[in-house]
């Protein structure tokens, strides 16, 4: 599902009823435990945190105009999303976040390459999800994303 937001508030007065409390609690986990330098906002259609173009002036590569993405959620019609592209940059980082998930959640994690899906929200791990935003600064973000490219290009 998509929403034309604004804001975040904006996206989460949009979402659901049912689902409203659980987005806003997931956006006050990641504000909370991102690391200084990030920025939250609206970014392709979902609520994004971002390294600014202040920090990192070159913005995404698929469009530099655009900031570089770090961790972004929505809600989606069967699920609400978190994609964290530390997990799919960071083999580390992924591998560290799979061992974990068993120890928060009784449920089989649904999860793709950035994207973990939450089919239950009453089952969303909170303070899994707030260790795994402390796992990277803005600069540690930049140079495995640099590293990344460079092997790409």
């Amino acid at each position: 599902m998509e929403y034309k937001a604004v804001s975040p508030e904006d996206y989460i007065k949009q979402v659901p009823v049912e689902r409203q409390e659980v987005l806003n609690k997931l956006r006050n986990t990641i504000i909370s435990n991102l690391p200084a330098g990030f920025e939250e906002g609206i970014q392709y259609g979902m609520i994004g945190y971002v390294v600014p173009h202040t920090i990192y002036p070159d913005g995404y590569h698929c469009n530099p105009l655009e900031p570089l993405p770090f961790v972004s959620f929505a809600s989606q019609k069967n699920s609400i999303n978190l994609y964290h592209m530390g997990l799919y940059a960071s083999p580390d980082i992924c591998d560290w976040f799979v061992a974990e998930y068993p120890k928060h959640c009784k449920r089989k994690l649904d999860m793709g390459k950035s994207c973990i899906r939450f089919k239950k929200i009453d089952d969303i791990p909170f303070d899994l999800i707030a260790e795994l935003c402390k796992k990277l600064t803005p600069q540690q973000w930049i140079d495995i994303y640099e590293t990344n490219i460079k092997k790409k290009s």
